[in-house]
């Protein structure tokens, strides 16, 4: 499969997954809006780990606002490879979705604490509005940032077809 719906090499589903895909400004609105997205790592054995966790868009980077002691942190740590999907509908038709992938920055104290940190000024914004439907970001002392600017960016919307 290409992330597109359809089998690579294939003439046909090229052109639907051609068809499917989001528009540069479509994928900034759909991250906008939504909120939970699902992190790939890969633990130091090669394991695989997914987990579901709340985001922030910038418009160039996803903002990950993780736990410092989870096993997510620690894959980063050992290996910065990661691959984020955040989906959306219920039924077939309704399906669209973006997958991001590359390399995991962290950014900030950790855990984050409040000290002052200019490229956190915009993420700190952002992500408590959107989650929280406040304007201050708490901070717990457990968590910190990690920023992903996507290498790659797929996406879908079967609305389309």
């Amino acid at each position: 499969m290409d992330g597109t719906g359809g089998r690579t090499g294939s003439g046909a589903a090229q052109r639907r997954g051609r068809r499917i895909m989001m528009s540069g400004k479509e994928v900034d609105a759909f991250l906008r809006e939504q909120r939970t997205c699902r992190v790939a790592t890969v633990s130091p054995d090669g394991r695989p780990h997914v987990g579901a966790l709340w985001f922030a868009w910038d418009g160039t980077s996803m903002w990950l606002y993780s736990i410092t002691r989870s096993r997510r942190w620690a894959d980063l740590r050992a290996d910065p490879r990661i691959s984020v999907v955040v989906d959306a509908g219920e039924e077939y038709g309704e399906l669209r979705g973006v997958e991001l992938s590359g390399r995991a920055v962290f950014v900030g104290e950790a855990p984050r604490t409040g000290e002052p940190c200019p490229e956190l000024l915009e993420p700190e914004r952002l992500f408590p509005l959107k989650n929280f439907g406040i304007a201050q970001m708490p901070h717990d002392g457990r968590h910190a940032w990690i920023r992903l600017t996507p290498d790659a960016v797929v996406s879908w919307d079967f609305r389309k077809m």
